[in-house]
């Protein structure tokens, strides 16, 4: 861990206490924040993160999956002060020139037709859903209203984003949830829900959606919602042939296919967006974090123009998107948001992934030495390491091992995801170590990274 300029003791001082006073933080319990304060950072350059005391981190995890570009890019600060000293804001209701140049830009590298800006990723799911349903409302069928998520699936913060999700951890303090979504078990090879094993197993975690569509009644299904890689339960990649059979599944029933690319998008996994993997090509798709990079909020929805098509009409039908979002296509998140995509194309970062990522994956999968070495998945930039007590029975490691393990490789200078199931036994989740790091990452920092994980693990006892 090398060591460069923080802040002055006093003002690192007097903003923790101010933090510790009044900010509530999400998912850490504030009785022992003052024992144990967060970190304060000050600053960031690549994939690298200061904290107030000087002391630098490799960002592992990319802030939350999001910093794309890397820390420190004063294009993008540039762009969009540049924009707000012209125009900060003016509802969507009317035109911006960042806004529209976005639209065209984000609509091309995708393969589809029109943008509707929102402010997150959750909202970008929950415009989806919404258009989903009023889509099929426009054609004459407002019986479909139901979307199909996967269990351990995370789509977002809304009521209706955690009900399409299935993790029960966010779940469960606020159920009961919202009519109208139903769950399939994921693509999960490792902790198959069916007892199976790849390719003899048929796809059965594919067909199981169809049996549930015409256990339904196919004219009550509206979406299909799913992430190509469904990323916060521990990077489940599937196997090649799963996306185009469920794309195939919802074709043939009339119901729409909403791919989350909040996470796996803008370059994450060595592709523009992760179902680009695969040949598929979605009806509508939420995209947010990599698309400005963290810089300002910013996220979409993006639309076929089949789907944009059964909004048009007469005024007085009434069949226009009934959905507004005060900053949506704020002009200055999008200038910031059109830099960001420069960046990524200028300097192939896309490839960068690609290539680094193989290296991460392939220094990740070489400590199989260690005994709690479960599986390591991924494709890019985006990778777990699953960890289990036993590999013959595949039991979770233990979330407080853990929690040691990911603050032993902090200690060290690298900061990494982490995710341990509800499920002791193991069934449906498991524990893993996280990766998602900036898309700048050189070689030589996943080969870091991969050291420090190496002895975090030695030093836990794995």
């Amino acid at each position: 861990m090398t060591t460069s300029r923080g802040i002055p003791a006093e003002e690192a001082q007097k903003a923790l206490s101010e933090d510790l006073d009044h900010v509530w933080h999400p998912l850490l319990q504030h009785k022992t924040l003052r024992e144990n304060p967060p970190l304060l950072m000050v600053a960031g350059h690549g994939a690298t993160v200061v904290d107030a005391e000087g002391r630098e981190y490799i960002d592992a995890f990319a802030g939350l999956w999001c910093v794309n570009v890397g820390y420190g890019r004063t294009e993008i600060a540039e762009a969009a002060y540049e924009q707000l000293r012209k125009l900060a804001y003016y509802p969507h209701t009317q035109a911006n020139v960042p806004a529209a140049l976005l639209a065209d830009r984000v609509s091309r590298l995708a393969g589809m037709e029109h943008t509707y800006f929102v402010n997150s990723g959750s909202e970008a799911n929950e415009a989806a859903f919404k258009l989903a349903r009023q889509y099929h409302k426009n054609r004459g069928q407002p019986e479909r209203y139901k979307i199909i998520g996967r269990y351990y699936a995370y789509h977002g913060t809304t009521l209706a984003t955690l009900a399409a999700g299935g993790l029960p951890e966010r779940r469960v303090k606020y159920e009961p949830m919202p009519d109208g979504f139903l769950h399939a078990p994921p693509a999960y090879c490792y902790r198959c829900p069916f007892g199976q094993k790849y390719p003899s197993c048929g796809l059965a975690c594919a067909r199981y959606i169809e049996y549930m569509i015409e256990a339904e009644g196919p004219e009550t299904v509206a979406a299909i919602v799913m992430e190509p890689i469904q990323s916060g339960v521990g990077v489940l990649v599937p196997p090649d042939e799963y996306l185009p059979t469920v794309a195939e599944i919802a074709r043939r029933h009339g119901v729409l296919l909403i791919i989350d690319e909040v996470i796996n998008g803008f370059g994450r996994t060595g592709r523009w967006f992760a179902h680009q993997h695969y040949g598929i090509r979605p009806d509508l798709m939420a995209v947010a974090k990599g698309i400005s990079s963290g810089y300002l909020p910013l996220a979409a929805t993006l639309a076929t123009d089949e789907v944009f098509q059964g909004f048009l009409g007469d005024p007085a039908e009434g069949r226009h998107a009934m959905q507004v979002n005060t900053w949506g296509g704020h002009a200055g998140a999008c200038a910031a948001a059109l830099k960001n995509i420069e960046l990524m194309e200028r300097e192939d970062l896309v490839g960068n992934a690609e290539r680094v990522g193989a290296h991460l994956i392939a220094g990740l999968r070489s400590l199989s030495h260690h005994r709690w070495f479960g599986e390591v998945r991924g494709k890019g930039l985006l990778a777990a390491l699953e960890l289990v007590e036993d590999p013959d029975t595949r039991r979770p490691l233990a979330g407080a091992l853990l929690n040691r393990i990911a603050a032993a490789c902090q200690a060290r200078g690298v900061i990494v995801g982490k995710y341990a199931g509800w499920s002791a036994s193991g069934v449906g989740t498991g524990t893993a170590l996280l990766f998602s790091p900036p898309l700048v990452l050189t070689r030589e920092e996943a080969d870091r990274i991969v050291a420090v994980v190496d002895e975090a693990l030695r030093e836990v006892g794995g």
